[in-house]
């Protein structure tokens, strides 16, 4: 709520927003265990919208990081028919704090980004704290980034247009490998596309405070995530833990989505004016009055619809050879 007690939301939004909240579990109150939290998950109800039908899907293991386990990744290619020739291919990372869902939660996600954007998707099934915490997630994340551009050929992508992309802590870690790219010298990453991008571990911004509960994602769950992640004493300006606090220069352009109704609303818009302050092009989708997970529900949500649209408008961009540049789309009620 706002100081005033006035709810932001869009009118049509309360009610899914409090039944996602009724199904999800009360992390860093009554849940405090991981597994739990992940139990609780998978017993909410499912979506009951067909997925998005892509060309075909395919699992696959493949190496992690060195001394590391093998990554699940599900690799989605668009119908041949929808994407001739080789096409722009995004490395996906999901959401849920670095320690709740997988590639099933966000299976509709890929399936769209794919289908929108006529592009093959490798989404990335890293590992999750507290079992494995900071930095296994970044190093399965470099190393499905690492290993999809050595794939280029093989999976139908064009090689000057392989992309980064993830949601809240998946657009933290898309957001760190572009970091490391540029840092290891390579691969190239044509454009990294963070939806509501968690950027600063410190959760001391004016849209922390402004959006602390009602809005789905609370205050207290996002406290709960960076203490699984990092541990007690985890070092919460780590530039891989908080981009927002990492020399951004010379990284490859952006495509930001914000909510304003969302804690990390203020982090991932500071993260765009840094990289345009930097040198980087940059593209925003701001929706003032929706929440924290309003990506995935486009089947329900005009901005959510606009929001996948503008996503895959900046991913097309990179096939193409042309480059967005101001505002797309957003600024929406």
């Amino acid at each position: 709520m706002s100081p005033a007690g006035e709810d932001r939301l869009a009118p049509d939004v309360r009610g899914l927003v409090d039944a996602m909240t009724a199904s999800f579990p009360d992390l860093g109150g009554t849940v405090t265990d991981a597994a739990e939290a992940r139990r609780v998950l998978a017993a909410a109800p499912a979506s009951p919208f067909p997925p998005p039908v892509v060309g075909s899907v395919e699992g696959r293991d493949i190496p992690g990081p060195a001394g590391a386990p093998r990554i699940p990744v599900r690799i989605y290619r668009p119908d041949p028919d929808d994407a001739p020739g080789p096409c722009p291919t995004v490395v996906f990372f999901h959401g849920g704090g670095w320690v709740i869902c997988d590639l099933d939660t966000h299976d509709s996600t890929a399936r769209g980004l794919c289908r929108e954007a006529g592009a093959v998707v490798v989404s990335v099934d890293y590992r999750l704290a507290p079992e494995a915490p900071f930095p296994a997630a970044v190093g399965d994340a470099y190393a499905a980034l690492c290993w999809t551009a050595g794939h280029l050929a093989e999976l139908g992508g064009d090689a000057g247009a392989l992309v980064v992309a993830g949601d809240s802590a998946g657009g933290n870690l898309a957001a760190v490998v572009a970091l490391l790219a540029r840092d290891r010298g390579g691969p190239r990453i044509a454009l990294q596309a963070l939806v509501y991008p968690a950027t600063d571990a410190h959760q001391t911004t004016e849209s922390f405070a402004r959006n602390a509960d009602r809005y789905f994602l609370t205050a207290a769950h996002c406290r709960w995530f960076v203490e699984q992640y990092l541990g007690a004493d985890g070092d919460r300006s780590h530039p891989h833990v908080s981009p927002l606090l990492a020399d951004l220069t010379g990284l490859p352009p952006a495509h930001i989505v914000t909510a304003g109704c969302d804690p990390l609303c203020d982090e991932g818009r500071a993260y765009a004016t840094k990289l345009r302050a930097r040198g980087t092009e940059v593209t925003e989708s701001h929706f003032p009055r929706m929440f924290h997970g309003f990506f995935g529900f486009p089947e329900l949500l005009d901005d959510a619809r606009t929001a996948v649209a503008d996503v895959a408008k900046a991913i097309v961009s990179t096939g193409s050879g042309r480059k967005n540049s101001g505002e797309v789309g957003g600024d929406a009620g």
